[in-house]
């Protein structure tokens, strides 16, 4: 399958070690088809085996989440945190609540996030942590006893120089406050182990919408340098109207964009004139979801219950925002016939490895993840910074820097595209640049 006998092999050891963790095994070979330009001209690669000790965590945390429901009944849920690499600064990662969530999915999360730290140029090593909870129809009060009890067991593995948590999936700003509190009550020290925390107690501003700006300012450098465009009057389909779908909706029709297609959990709304952006960034705000009330505001606007089919929609641009593998190959045969000339990934790992291959080779402009939607933890850095500071900066100072650092970014990709003479192969530049510091860290750190 690659070039590369060396890389065959260790490919065929994940498969076969982690059979029963597809998302994982996804995740390698993802990177793997960018190794392959790597492995031959860096021997000090195998040599010294840097990619047999990367795709091993450092540390996995397993442990029980015991906690009581409102009508007195005992819980138990299954947490993690895995730890997986600190070449370049203390792990820093999301923490996930979701019943899917298991330890296949934590582990290509975190094994994602070492290299999306490294190319934001932030001193943050890699990591992920969640539990399969789900937050969904429970009480504010059954939330909150989870938290805690989730991070009775996590703080004795965590703090401002070991390893930072954040919010994901299912963890926001009141979930972090729990899980701070607790953590401040058990450590007895008020420090910057969590990001996302709110504004009164060291949060940063501009934090939430982070990951959606952060994004689109990587969408509109690839505009510029490859189309030497702009997103006014492109036609943009967003997946999710999460935390980073809707922020990604308000951006882009800020920048000029029209935002035709939107999906939350109960389908897709379509409207060739537009949506109305502000409705649904107030709907999801205050719901969490937003199409089903929009149609009761826009009647003429197409509604389809099945998100899957939003990728059959006319577009320019596509932003899946949702979760991993939602695009399959299929998918991306629909975006093409579709008019689509870019898939920029705003959620983690959401295009399958066989469509983005089929991108490459079907002039669809891709950016993975690790790069397009780091904005989020660049902002969380950020937030890392102020809190060791002792200080806040304004709202305007940190979208300055996020626009800065996500400008870098795609510089750092592109470049290191060019070098290796595929210059719109995103992640290839991606993988390469992001892996390259880890490596040079883990070889002057010697076997350890």
């Amino acid at each position: 399958m690659y070039q590369s006998s060396y890389l065959n092999k260790l490919f065929e050891d994940v498969k076969k070690k982690y059979s029963f963790e597809p998302e994982f095994i996804s995740a390698v070979e993802e990177f793997f088809d960018s190794m392959d330009y790597l492995v031959d001209q860096e021997p000090k690669i195998e040599k010294y085996a840097i990619l047999e000790r990367i795709l091993i965590p450092e540390r996995v945390i397993s442990f029980r989440v015991a906690w009581v429901d409102d009508k007195g009944k005992v819980q138990v849920n299954k947490g993690w945190r895995v730890q997986f690499n600190s070449a370049i600064g203390p792990y820093k990662g999301g923490i996930r609540f979701d019943a899917s969530v298991n330890l296949s999915i934590l582990k290509f999360l975190a094994f994602e996030q070492t290299f999306k730290n490294s190319l934001t140029g932030l001193p943050m090593g890699g990591g992920k942590g969640g539990a399969d909870f789900s937050p969904r129809g429970r009480s504010d009060e059954e939330i909150m006893r989870f938290c805690q009890a989730y991070v009775s067991e996590l703080f004795r593995h965590i703090g401002p120089d070991t390893d930072v948590p954040a919010g994901d999936f299912g963890v926001g700003a009141r979930e972090i406050g729990y899980m701070y509190g607790m953590y401040k009550k058990l450590s007895n020290d008020f420090v910057g182990t969590f990001t996302g925390k709110g504004i009164a107690y060291g949060g940063s501003l501009g934090r939430k919408e982070a990951t959606g700006y952060g994004l689109l300012y990587f969408v509109s450098e690839m505009l510029k340098v490859f189309h030497n465009d702009s997103l006014k009057d492109k036609r943009v389909i967003i997946s999710g109207s999460g935390k980073v779908g809707k922020h990604a909706a308000v951006k882009a029709a800020a920048l000029g964009a029209k935002v035709v297609a939107m999906s939350d959990i109960n389908g897709f709304v379509y409207d060739p004139k537009g949506l109305d952006i502000p409705l649904v960034d107030r709907l999801s705000e205050e719901k969490g979801e937003y199409s089903l009330e929009y149609l009761k505001r826009y009647p003429n606007a197409k509604f389809v219950n099945n998100p899957k089919e939003m990728w059959g929609m006319p577009c320019d641009i596509a932003l899946p925002c949702a979760t991993q593998n939602e695009i399959d190959i299929e998918d991306a045969k629909k975006l093409k016939a579709g008019g689509c000339y870019m898939l920029v990934e705003g959620a983690n790992m959401p295009t399958t490895v066989e469509a983005i291959r089929y991108c490459n080779e079907n002039n669809i402009l891709f950016a993975p993840g690790k790069a397009s939607n780091a904005g989020g933890v660049a902002v969380s850095g950020l937030e890392m910074s102020q809190n060791a500071m002792h200080l806040s900066w304004t709202y305007q100072e940190v979208d300055q820097k996020l626009e800065q650092i996500m400008k870098e970014i795609f510089r750092k990709c592109h470049e290191t595209a060019t070098k290796y003479g595929k210059p719109t192969n995103l992640a290839l530049g991606a993988n390469i640049a992001g892996f390259i510091k880890v490596y040079d860290a883990m070889l002057q750190e010697g076997v350890i």
